[in-house]
């Protein structure tokens, strides 16, 4: 199997990134992927540029590595405009502690409302009210102190909970801006389940 088709998570993407000198999450840069590819068609190699830019790099050192970059975006889209509506945030998993987690959660965020707060009032206005109002939600999830996080089952079904928000956020972004895409199904009244 070519590692392209492999399925990529932080710990593979973060790899790639301490392998070029770099120490940033990349749930940043994932946040920021996921709002491109929802406003518009990201090319993969304006992606590629973008990254390797982020990295400091003119580009990946090596094939593997611009393979896993490119696998990653490629993994999104799938995700993003899939019908079983299954995005997953890039973020750290239950390896790491509540606070880098939550951390990781915040810095998905930033990512993504740094890219949607490009976008023009005009569209912006076209947007549903349920789209504007989780993106207002997701603006307070950016101020979160994550430091001040301990390891418990409350806070820990807070994050999931804020995680399944910004998951939200991103289809509910992808599906307004991409109508009939992804297509899923409907009911024999023609609402959406």
């Amino acid at each position: 199997m070519s590692i392209i088709n492999d399925q990529h998570d932080f710990s593979s993407v973060a790899d790639v990134f301490l392998a070029h000198g770099s120490l940033q999450s990349p749930a940043f840069l994932d946040g920021r992927l996921s709002a491109e590819l929802a406003l518009h068609d990201l090319p993969a190699e304006q992606w590629l540029e973008e990254v390797s830019a982020a990295l400091g790099v003119e580009q990946p050192r090596e094939r593997e590595d611009a393979q896993v970059l490119l696998g990653w975006r490629r993994q999104t889209l799938d995700a993003l405009s899939a019908p079983e509506l299954n995005y997953e945030p890039l973020l750290p998993d239950d390896l790491f502690s509540l606070a880098e987690r939550a951390r990781g959660l915040k810095e998905w965020t930033l990512g993504f409302l740094e890219v949607v707060g490009e976008v023009g009032v005009e569209t912006r206005n076209a947007w549903s009210a349920n789209l504007r109002e989780a993106l207002e939600d997701l603006e307070t999830l950016a101020s979160i102190d994550e430091l001040a996080l301990d390891d418990s089952a409350d806070n820990e079904n807070d994050l999931f909970a804020l995680t399944e928000h910004a998951r939200m956020a991103a289809m509910l972004l992808y599906t307004e801006q991409h109508p009939g895409h992804p297509q899923v199904e409907q009911a024999d009244d023609g609402t959406v389940q």
